[in-house]
């Protein structure tokens, strides 16, 4: 996730303005985030680089008979920095050869004793007849390895002539590159990064989502939803008509876009990217007009097949959670939408989808059709289910303000949120856990940083988990949060005191005696992975009435070539064993002592061994049995 550390300042605008952002990201990485790089705005480039208007354009093709497009213009760049004529009035003239500019236009330009990326130094030069005294620059020039070498940089009419150019292009602006974990879902959007920030600075923070909570309300039943899947718990829908499919994406929301990574479209997409960076939400937009009755959320059936917007027909699975209406499926929920209602350039009307969905459906989904996407990557690591109704609203803003239209007097809020996870904990236990001292006020407001609502009574902790985490389960996660908040580094280093009479298991000693007894006759040890492939007892030759071909299959495999648990060793010794003999290897004898799994018709799940405290020999008999 990258995040422009001027976006991060609108969300903390007490953060210190003297702070760069390497010390912004040596104080999250503080408290638990990872930063990869801190990205300079514009490396390589220096010196005046100005806005400018251009006043005038000769074609030099033509009267110098010349074999490429060459113009002249004349460019006001602003009293400061036009040519001397005594009151600053002197455009500046400058040769260059791209066309997709007029009259008019507001451009960047390049004075003489800039230097560009490249190391390549701006001067006055005599060129085709003409002093060209600066350069009109393109994206490619400025240092953005994917922009347009031969389209040069058009501004907004508005931008005011004489800029800095590095400002208004968002050139100075440092992009932090953070690497979210998968626990760490809410990191996926400015807010929760801006968050972080806060409490690491220990000042406001501004939540975009709380502009739009007041007024979001319940909704209505504007458009007919209907979910009959549990793995969509609520779907959020707001119709917006009377958009002008012409209007462009302003520069400050190309540029935003930009510097998180994304490629600006269209404008109703690129608001639609923009609220997903800003808040973390998802969101898609169909052609109002191409849609073809209720919203069905559902499973896929049988022979079905959707185009999505990567122009790709794909084969659906049973499994596949999809968006549908009477047409047929338009879209692989939570993954990409389909080619059948994608907004075009001729969109008056959209229907805005903010969903919420299934974490594990939406990454089977993504995985099975090998296409990870940006929702989805933010639906696998958990999304705050009460966001739907505010980023629509916030979607439905943008665009009217931005390419008019009107909204729905009502949306569609089908579905609810789920009941707030309670946890309760002995006050205490932070910062015995920490092996430091952490009184209840330090802990009930590391927890408040954290968007969680907390209380002691009667000597219990209880914690409300907020809808943005929902790593926060147990008393260990509300322990870790306050210990990462107040800092590891403000963990005593102590070492432990083993615990006296305890000691291994009667199978554990049995187990490390036979291991020494082969490994002393000269066998060497491995360990195997316990996943096998369905096919592998046909290779060698078990009947089919042997009790070792069933085995448990994993719901989520690392690999659908190997899906199974292993109900014998012998697979992956055998495995071992060839791998060594095609590497030449022939002199070699191989154990392995492990687990193999036999499922039992009936069986309860494991039990879940505790991780505030050790387990008792009963509890971890019980995990044996």
């Amino acid at each position: 996730m990258r995040a422009p550390l001027s976006w991060i300042r609108e969300l903390v605008p007490a953060l210190p303005a003297e702070v760069t952002g390497r010390e912004v990201a040596e104080r999250i990485i503080a408290a638990g985030l990872e930063v990869e790089t801190v990205d300079p705005g514009a490396p390589g480039l220096s010196g005046p680089l100005v806005t400018g208007r251009v006043l005038s354009i000769e074609e030099l093709r033509e009267t110098q008979k010349l074999k490429k497009d060459v113009r002249y213009c004349r460019v006001d760049v602003g009293p400061e920095h036009n040519e001397t004529d005594g009151d600053g009035a002197g455009s500046r003239g400058i040769v260059c050869g791209a066309r997709n500019f007029a009259v008019g236009d507001v451009v960047v330009v390049a004075l003489p004793g800039a230097v560009l990326p490249g190391n390549f130094e701006i001067a006055a030069r005599k060129t085709y007849g003409n002093v060209s005294d600066g350069m009109i620059c393109s994206e490619r020039e400025l240092g953005k390895p994917d922009g347009d070498l031969a389209g040069i940089i058009v501004l907004g009419p508005d931008t005011t002539v004489g800029a800095d150019a590095k400002t208004v292009l968002g050139l100075d602006d440092e992009v932090l590159d953070i690497a979210v974990t998968p626990d760490r879902g809410y990191a996926l959007s400015v807010r929760g990064i801006a968050r972080e920030v806060a409490t690491a600075y220990d000042v406001e923070f501004v939540d975009p989502a709380a502009r739009g909570a007041a007024t979001a309300g319940e909704g209505g039943q504007d458009w007919e939803i209907r979910l009959e899947d549990p793995s969509c718990d609520r779907f959020n829908a707001l119709a917006i008509n009377g958009i002008d499919p012409s209007a462009p994406s302003p520069d400050w929301l190309r540029r935003r876009l930009q510097q998180c990574g994304m490629r600006p479209i269209s404008l109703a997409v690129d608001i639609s990217n923009y609220v997903m960076l800003e808040l973390g939400q998802p969101t898609h937009a169909y052609d109002l007009a191409k849609l073809r009755g209720p919203i069905v959320v559902r499973r896929a059936r049988a022979g079905e097949k959707i185009e999505t917007l990567d122009g790709a027909t794909r084969d659906l699975d049973a499994e596949d959670l999809l968006i549908t209406d009477d047409s047929g499926p338009i879209g692989l929920a939570g993954v990409m939408g389909g080619a059948s209602t994608e907004i075009s350039d001729t969109t008056t009307g959209v229907l805005l989808e903010a969903a919420h969905f299934d974490p594990v459906a939406i990454s089977r989904a993504a995985r099975r059709h090998k296409l990870p996407s940006e929702a989805s990557r933010r639906f696998e690591r958990g999304v705050d289910p009460a966001l739907g109704p505010v980023a629509a609203l916030r979607f439905a803003q943008l665009l009217t303000e931005l390419g008019g239209g009107t909204v729905a007097a009502t949306g569609t809020d089908a579905g609810g949120l789920p009941s707030p996870r309670t946890i309760t904990l002995d006050p205490a236990y932070p910062g015995r856990l920490a092996g430091r001292d952490l009184d209840e006020a330090t802990v009930l407001r590391r927890l408040a940083q954290v968007g969680a609502s907390a209380s002691v009574a009667a000597g219990t902790l209880t914690v409300i988990a907020p809808t943005w985490r929902p790593d926060l389960t147990d008393p260990a996660d509300v322990a870790e949060e306050v210990i990462r908040l107040e800092g590891y580094d403000s963990v005593p280093s102590v070492l432990p005191k083993a615990p006296a009479g305890r000691g291994l298991t009667e199978a554990q000693l049995q187990r490390r005696r036979v291991g020494r007894a082969l490994a002393g006759a000269g066998l060497v040890e491995v360990l195997c992975y316990p996943f096998v492939a369905p096919g592998l007892w046909d290779q060698l030759g078990v009947t089919a009435d042997d009790a070792r071909r069933h085995g448990l299959r994993l719901a989520n495999p690392m690999s659908e070539a190997e899906p199974e648990m292993r109900t014998a060793l012998l697979p992956g010794l055998l495995g071992a064993l060839q791998r060594n003999l095609k590497r030449g290897t022939s002199d070699v004898a191989l154990y392995e002592t492990g687990r193999v799994f036999l499922p039992t018709a009936g069986a309860p799940p494991a039990p879940r061994p505790p991780v505030t405290r050790r387990a008792t020999a009963e509890e971890l008999a019980a995990t044996e049995a």
